[in-house]
């Protein structure tokens, strides 16, 4: 498995794995399906963006998993950094991708300037996601009642930080 930092050649692998992300586990990502079809372009710019770093796992040149550490760009935010749209394929869960994902991410959270404390937010019915955070450092702060409805369904998040 190699994890590196994706670049605008791989907005169409990270767009079909975004996609089949938002189809198997939808109450997971605040985006749906219908709204993220089309945005390969967004993508290709997004990374190249200096704020916004994703970090993908390639097996045999195919991506397995991605992670988004985004970095605060306001003054008095400036300390924090964020994860967003963690996913590891199916197929792929249980073998330490996530992990690895989480770790590359966090190292390099820790390289950045003025960089204190990392967030993120995991659905509370994700129960591999919480073990895996938890034993990273995170811990939970708080937690965000309907932060997602899908349909008629509401999902709770647990909010977690990670001081560095």
């Amino acid at each position: 498995m190699e994890i590196r930092l994706l670049n605008p050649l791989d907005s169409k692998k990270y767009l079909d794995l975004r996609l089949e992300a938002l189809q198997t586990n939808p109450e997971a990502f605040a985006s749906s399906y219908e709204e993220e079809k089309d945005s390969v372009k967004k993508y290709e710019s997004r990374f190249q963006s200096q704020d916004s770093l994703t970090f993908g796992a390639f097996e045999n040149e195919k991506l397995i998993g991605v992670v988004t550490l985004v970095i605060e760009k306001n003054k008095k935010l400036k300390h924090r950094a964020n994860i967003f749209a963690m996913y590891v394929s199916p197929e792929k869960r249980g073998i330490g991708v996530g992990k690895n994902l989480m770790l590359e991410a966090i190292k390099i959270a820790k390289g950045l300037e003025g960089i204190e404390q990392i967030y993120l937010t995991v659905v509370t019915s994700n129960d591999q996601a919480k073990r895996l955070y938890s034993s990273l450092g995170f811990k939970k702060f708080g937690e965000d009642k309907k932060a997602i409805k899908l349909g008629n369904r509401y999902f709770d998040e647990e909010l977690m930080v990670l001081f560095l």
